[in-house]
């Protein structure tokens, strides 16, 4: 998993990000693995926290957060996609004029998240059915928010559902928001803001906050992996 990581184009991950706000990274994960990760949705001992969408009126569907400690290639995923990703979201940091910057490895930057309370481990398990469909939302559990989050598609579209596109959409300051919608094949990643990016206009830099959910599914069963580098309280 580390080796297929650092192979990737991450030139081209971080143009897209500047560019849109989101980069699709194709084929991360293998058929197989995607299969493993999603049969683990019904595994109640794997999982800390069960949330009912529709209950707390954030869509249809149910996700599952992982319980420590995590499965060893969801831990793997995690562990190997933040080198890369630091840079990126340190750049930005400075880019907006903010003071936070984040370590170079995954386990330096839980040490801090753990220093303020936050301890709980965020990457979790998402299952929509026919109906379902998730909110415009920002995942945010603390003072302290990694501005990259990764989620990774474990069904086949068009074989286990259909719809279901991942929307992220940007709210530009004096501007119409803009949106933009992913249909990922199994397998693949979308990097994304987790609250808000760096853009550039003829005046500097500028920050553009942003959202993402999922439009409604229209038949089947949709399955995908969220990786969220910060730990909750």
């Amino acid at each position: 998993m580390t080796a297929r990581i650092a192979a990737l184009d991450w030139e081209r991950v971080a143009a897209a990000l500047d560019a849109s706000g989101s980069a699709v990274l194709p084929g991360l994960v293998p058929a197989r693995e995607c299969t493993t990760i999603a049969r683990m949705f019904d595994d109640d001992g794997r999982f800390r926290q069960t949330i009912d969408m529709a209950r707390h009126r954030f869509g249809e569907g149910t996700y599952r957060y992982f319980a420590s400690p995590l499965p060893a290639t969801v831990a793997a995923l995690r562990r190997a996609l933040y080198p890369h990703l630091a840079p990126i979201a340190n750049r930005w940091a400075e880019a907006l004029g903010e003071r936070r910057r984040f370590p170079p490895t995954l386990e330096r930057y839980l040490a801090e998240c753990a220093a303020a309370g936050q301890r709980r481990p965020t990457p979790l398990v998402l299952r929509y059915r026919a109906g379902g469909w998730n909110a415009l939302h920002q995942d945010l559990y603390g003072e302290l928010v990694f501005p990259l989050q990764v989620t990774i598609m474990l069904s086949r579209p068009c074989v286990d559902f259909t719809g279901g596109e991942f929307l992220v959409v940007e709210q530009r300051p004096r501007m119409q928001s803009r949106g933009h919608a992913f249909a990922l094949e199994r397998g693949d990643a979308i990097v994304f803001p987790c609250r808000a990016r760096a853009a550039s206009g003829t005046r500097g830099s500028y920050r553009v906050q942003v959202r993402h959910g999922v439009s409604t599914v229209g038949s089947g069963m949709r399955t995908t992996l969220g990786i969220i580098f910060h730990d909750a309280r």
